[in-house]
C-alpha cells in the first residue's frame, strides 16, 4: 500500500510517495491540505529520504542509501538511470542523454525530444536529478518545479550560473 510523508523544503513543499520499502514518487506539492495517500511519515524509508534531502539543502552532496522505484517505461527507466549518473554540480544536456540513450540502445540517432520527454516524466525530483539538465545552449529548458527553483537548486548546487543562458523576462508597455 502507499503511503505519503510531506515535507517542507526552501524550495517548495514535496511529497514524498513510497510503497512501503522503496520510493516511487517525490512531487512538488502545491496544495498540502490534503496528500495523496495516508500520511505514514513514521516509515523508515521517509526518515531516510528526509535526512538525505536535509544533507543536500545544507549544501551537501549525500549519498542515495535507500531504494529508488519510480514507475515508467522501460525507456523512461533508462533515461532515468543516465539521469542518476550526472554528477551534483554538473550539468548536461538533451542531446547529450539522448546520444548515450542512443549508444545504449545501439542506434546511431536518438531524439533529443523524447529524452526530453523522459526527462520531464521524471517522477522523483531532486533526488533523480533533472534539474541539471539544459538545452543545447545552456538554456534553463523546462522544469515541473519552475525554472526559478530549478535555478535556485543549481544555484545550491553551486553551478556556474554565468555560463547558463536565461532569456530576460519581457513586459510589454
Amino acid at each position: 500500500m502507499p503511503y505519503s510523508m510531506l515535507y517542507k523544503s526552501p524550495v517548495k513543499n514535496l511529497e514524498i510517495i513510497s510503497d512501503g520499502s522503496t520510493i516511487t514518487h517525490v512531487l512538488y506539492k502545491y496544495d498540502t491540505t490534503t496528500l495523496s495517500y495516508p500520511e505514514k511519515p513514521d516509515l523508515e524509508i521517509f526518515q531516510s529520504v528526509a535526512q538525505w534531502l536535509d544533507d543536500y539543502f545544507l549544501g551537501n552532496n549525500p549519498t542515495i542509501d535507500f531504494p529508488l522505484s519510480p514507475p515508467g517505461t522501460d525507456f523512461q527507466q533508462r533515461v532515468w538511470k543516465i539521469l542518476q549518473t550526472i554528477e551534483y554540480g554538473d550539468l548536461n544536456t538533451y542531446g547529450d542523454l539522448a546520444q548515450e540513450v542512443g549508444r545504449q540502445l545501439n542506434k546511431p540517432k536518438m531524439s533529443a525530444q523524447a529524452v526530453g520527454g523522459a526527462v520531464g516524466r521524471n517522477p522523483i525530483s531532486i533526488i533523480i536529478p533533472c534539474h541539471r539538465v539544459v538545452g543545447k545552449d545552456g538554456s534553463l529548458t523546462g522544469y515541473g518545479g519552475t525554472i526559478d527553483n530549478k535555478i535556485k537548486l543549481l544555484e545550491l548546487e553551486k553551478v556556474d550560473m554565468t555560463q547558463l543562458y536565461r532569456p530576460a523576462h519581457t513586459t510589454k508597455p
